[in-house]
């Protein structure tokens, strides 16, 4: 059977583990966790050393360290990790205008029509991971398939530093005897509500039927049963085109003061600003994304007085819907985003006055993003964002 596209899921193994041994030789080749050591500290990352004795990410590092007493323990630097996903993104430029990053560690690439430029899809694929080895020095898994969700799915099962196809041939023979946590949306709640069912597997899950699962999860339960018969009909949509342009931070341990939020935030503006301004947009709204311990999700959005690219502005609009809801009902936060939307082009809503202050801001960032082209995505922060593990 023909495939109808050719999508790539591109995930990095082990990232931020991976970036710590890449950058301290004496520590390859052994267990590695990342993280703040300490009474609440929990695991981001952990080497595929580690994860032998059974640490992974989101694990109390008390209990890491009980598992593998010789493990290196060592704190996240979240600059360097931004650095080289920038340069990832670079590579996977080369390859197509359709790239969608999905966090600082994946992201999927529409191959579909570049068979004349990049050959096989195969072969393309193993030239992506060929380039991150000797540009990055790390090592990354692809799957390679005709969807969003397979692709993904695809990467995954042949970790790390692993090349998987699924082909529209291969999709009831690979989904069936998978677990129900392998579609996306099925977290450890519906997980346990389907077990209760005796759905166990995508297989359980397909018997049910559509009707089943709408009446039981809704609009997602049709979510469920289109993708556990390999049906995703969604674009690899790129920055350029793209509704939002957003970043997004899960971390390991609640947050519980509110300037380390507002650093992690401010750090988020800049490098969604710099995307907007990458490809010539301007911002109309900025949403916030705030998910609790609880895994309760909000959102607070603002609309701009007019389209923006500006750094400063985007991040007192975003500042401002910080600290309105902190001022109310503030809360430890598990994972924080901004998002940017409501697009216009950026030669458009032109003032026929020029407003100094604005053009002094624009300098700024013309400066730092021609800083941070030549030298790497966050080599320079304002002077708020700087991190002493930087």
């Amino acid at each position: 059977m023909p495939w109808p596209r050719t999508i790539l899921h591109v995930d990095m193994d082990a990232f931020f583990a991976s970036v710590e041994q890449l950058d301290r030789p004496e520590i390859r080749g052994k267990p590695v966790l990342v993280g703040h050591d300490g009474l609440r500290g929990v695991v981001t990352a952990a080497s595929y050393d580690a994860r032998k004795f059974g640490c992974h990410s989101a694990q109390p590092m008390s209990q890491a360290k009980r598992l593998c007493p010789h493990a290196i323990v060592m704190p996240p630097r979240f600059q360097r990790y931004q650095e080289l996903s920038a340069r990832l993104l670079e590579i996977l430029d080369a390859f197509s205008p359709l790239v969608e990053p999905i966090s600082i560690d994946e992201a999927l690439v529409d191959l579909t029509g570049t068979e004349r430029l990049h050959g096989p899809t195969e072969g393309a694929a193993r030239s992506i991971k060929s380039r991150v080895c000797s540009e990055l020095k790390l090592t990354a898994s692809i799957g390679v398939a005709p969807n969003k969700f397979l692709a993904k799915l695809a990467s995954d099962l042949q970790k790390p530093d692993g090349l998987t196809l699924i082909g529209p041939d291969d999709i009831d023979t690979i989904l069936p005897p998978l677990p129900v946590t392998r579609i996306w949306g099925v977290g450890a709640k519906t997980a346990a509500v389907l077990s209760s069912h005796g759905i166990k597997t995508i297989g359980d899950l397909r018997r049910m039927g559509p009707k089943w699962l709408r009446e039981h999860f809704g609009e997602a339960g049709e979510h469920y049963h289109r993708l556990a018969h390999g049906l995703d009909h969604r674009d690899v949509t790129p920055d350029a085109s793209a509704k939002s342009i957003g970043h997004e931070q899960t971390f390991g341990v609640d947050l519980v003061h509110l300037e380390e939020i507002r650093q992690f935030l401010l750090r988020q503006v800049e490098q969604v600003a710099a995307r907007v301004r990458k490809h010539g947009r301007k911002a109309g709204c900025v949403v916030v994304k705030i998910r609790f311990g609880d895994f309760k999700t909000i959102t607070r959005s603002r609309t701009l007085s007019e389209p923006t690219d500006l750094t400063a502005e985007l991040w007192d609009a975003t500042k401002g819907l910080l600290e309105a809801w902190a001022a109310k009902s503030f809360s430890p936060v598990r994972l924080i985003g901004i998002h940017a939307t409501s697009f216009a082009d950026a030669d458009q809503q032109l003032s026929l006055f020029v407003d100094e202050s604005s053009e002094k801001r624009r300098q700024v960032d013309r400066t730092v993003d021609a800083i941070n082209q030549k030298l790497g995505s966050s080599s320079v922060f304002r002077g708020a964002m700087k991190h002493k593990d930087g």
